[in-house]
């Protein structure tokens, strides 16, 4: 059997006799596994070299791929762009559909969700087409997870279970995992845990029934998120652990960082900031290393936040600061606008509220932009707890008017909790009204 080290050397000695075919083709081979494993620099100096014989729509797509993952959407974008020139040209629509697909993905994460969703329209029909059943369930999931990204969790979870069906039907047991994984976090997001469980376990079971040992991972690392909400830290700890150890055995990198960011949080939960933060600085290292910037400001936020709980609001002032010109930089705009908030939170505890209200309502401008309902509510909770700070009810009423709406558009958890908040706001304007 070939190894990767053979194949890679075959590619080297392509690219030096100018063998376009060969070079293409076991590039391609390489990229696959080494995409699997977070080598993603190394994906991109493999379709560099290979580029340098001519262009190649696999190896523009492979590269496309690498940039989206390391959180450089915007060449990723224009990657995708020229691969999907030339599968157009070459007559190759099912590759046409799959860049489409990662090109909506790459709109979605940029928080620009009608791109993402026209993108994927002009996909779904064109699996259709070719009859690419396994297309289009990773299609309508993708869909699924634009309206899940939107707090339109209705939708999302009609997505899901259509994509759910095409996975079943073309027996696609890692996609079904996928899928599976998606439902689950629905749930989790909706304080459902028994089912958000329930679908984790099954992604679980998936893809450890087609040896997905990174998909796995994935698994465990959302069963112990669960477990950690509900306060089972020893169960938490054993599924991030089991996560941690497949990462490190798969070489999956990207992985790592993931799970090590989870257990530091973990611990930051347990009020363990020096455990929670050696974490974190590992992870913040990993990412550094495979060049993931969407996860180095992950982490940077993390730091930011275990420093805040520690009192330190200056240094994690500071690292909330270095993660929003990352976040900035890879078009992260929910990213953006959460690190807006934790900024924002930190001056109202230094007391600066001019400066808070500033970053609350730069965050609020970007996720009315994007049309996440459910951050808006946050968002704009905190502006109103602000103006009834500031002494000006009529207009904390006002925010607080309008988060009990959209968390009834949503069906927010926090609904009740929330109703509850402008239910005392009236009570203290109607005070303070008596009061004059």
């Amino acid at each position: 059997m070939t190894t990767v080290a053979q194949c890679v050397e075959v590619h080297r000695l392509a690219v030096a006799g100018r063998e376009p075919a060969i070079a293409q083709d076991v590039g391609d081979r390489v990229a696959r596994v080494w995409l699997r494993k977070s080598r993603f620099a190394d994906v991109e100096a493999l379709a560099n070299a290979t580029l340098t014989l001519g262009p190649d729509a696999g190896a523009i797509y492979d590269l496309g791929r690498a940039q989206s993952s390391t959180g450089h959407p915007r060449k990723a974008l224009a990657s995708f762009e020229r691969a999907l020139h030339l599968y157009r040209e070459a007559g190759h629509r099912g590759n046409e559909a799959a860049c489409l697909t990662n090109i909506g993905a790459v709109y979605d994460g940029l928080g620009d969700r009608v791109q993402a969703l026209t993108y994927y329209e002009q996909a779904l029909p064109i699996n259709r087409e070719v009859g690419n059943r396994a297309g289009e369930g990773v299609t309508l999931n993708n869909i699924g997870l634009v309206y899940d990204n939107l707090g339109d969790w209705e939708r999302a979870l009609d997505y899901y279970e259509q994509a759910l069906a095409f996975k079943r039907e073309v027996e696609d047991r890692a996609g079904e995992g996928i899928t599976f994984n998606n439902i689950g976090s629905v749930y989790n997001r909706l304080e459902d845990w028994e089912r958000a469980l329930d679908y984790y376990e099954q992604a679980l079971a998936s893809m450890r029934e087609v040896g997905d040992r990174a998909g796995e991972g994935t698994a465990l690392n959302n069963i112990g998120g669960v477990y950690d909400t509900l306060g089972d830290r020893v169960q938490a700890l054993a599924c991030f652990e089991q996560a941690l150890s497949i990462s490190r055995e798969v070489g999956d990198r990207a992985g790592e960082g993931i799970t090590l960011n989870n257990i530091g949080s973990m611990y930051d939960t347990l009020e363990d900031r020096e455990r929670a933060l050696a974490c974190f600085e590992q992870a913040l290292s990993i990412s550094r290393e495979v060049g993931d910037r969407a996860g180095e400001a992950r982490t940077l936020n993390n730091i930011g936040r275990a420093y805040s709980e520690l009192g330190d609001r200056e240094r994690a002032l500071a690292y909330h600061e270095q993660a929003l010109p990352v976040r900035r930089d890879v078009g992260d705009r929910v990213g953006e606008a959460t690190t807006l908030n934790n900024i924002g939170l930190l001056y109202v505890k230094l007391g600066d509220r001019e400066q808070a209200l500033t970053c609350y309502e730069q965050a609020l401008e970007i996720i009315r932009e994007i049309g996440d309902r459910a951050n808006e509510a946050v968002t704009r909770y905190n502006i109103g707890m602000l103006h009834q700070a500031k002494g000006n009810l009529d207009q904390a009423i006002g925010e607080l008017e309008i988060v009990v709406d959209l968390d009834l558009q949503v069906s927010d958890p926090d609904l009740a909790s929330d109703t509850a908040m402008l239910e005392r706001l009236r009570e203290e304007r109607a005070e303070a009204r008596k009061a004059t």
